[in-house]
């Protein structure tokens, strides 16, 4: 399995390889929405990471904020800990739920698409190390804020978001393009 990830890790690729999106060519996304399958557990999945992609922009936008002294320090830490706090919690319950429910069932459904939920799950692991460096650094500058290296600290944070935002939005996608089709072509029957 090794070598079949090879070049595939999280932050080395872009996008599913071909391999994995046979079902999603059947099923492109501008068609999503319009697919009597949509709502329930596909519109649920995909608000969850919205609301991922809504928590990182609005750190980011409060982190920027302070930084260009728009806001002050007591509103930039209330900010990051309150959006960061659920953002770690809802994502770590996110990942555990989709490894032991959601994609042992899901890998089930097409063996064409099997090694996809190998690569999903190889990321949750790569995302926990970044996610606990994201918490250092979260810590660091809502701690920091009064201190004279609240700048530095909140920049180093911005920056270490702004990787995490790349790589989790990376992840959400092709987590998107590999899931969704594969409810959409079968069903959600049996998921819960």
């Amino acid at each position: 399995m090794a070598d079949a990830m090879n070049g595939l890790a999280l932050g080395e690729r872009d996008g599913l390889p071909d391999a994995l999106r046979v079902l999603l060519e059947d099923c492109p996304r501008e068609g999503w929405q319009m697919h009597p399958g949509f709502d329930g557990l596909v519109r649920f999945w995909l608000e969850r990471h919205l609301m991922f992609r809504d928590l990182m922009d609005r750190m980011g936008h409060e982190t920027e904020r302070f930084l260009d002294a728009k806001s002050d320090a007591v509103h930039f830490a209330r900010s990051i800990s309150r959006f960061g706090g659920v953002f770690v919690n809802q994502l770590h319950g996110h990942h555990q739920i989709e490894d032991h429910h959601y994609f042992p069932l899901l890998r089930q459904k097409d063996p064409r698409i099997a090694a996809g939920f190998d690569l999903l799950d190889a990321d949750h692991h790569a995302l926990d190390g970044l996610l606990n460096d994201f918490v250092t650094r979260a810590n660091a500058a809502i701690q920091g804020v009064e201190h004279a290296q609240a700048q530095m600290l909140a920049a180093q944070f911005r920056d270490g978001l702004a990787d995490l935002e790349h790589r989790i939005g990376q992840h959400l996608e092709d987590e998107e393009d590999l899931v969704v089709p594969v409810i959409l072509t079968f069903g959600a029957e049996g998921l819960g």
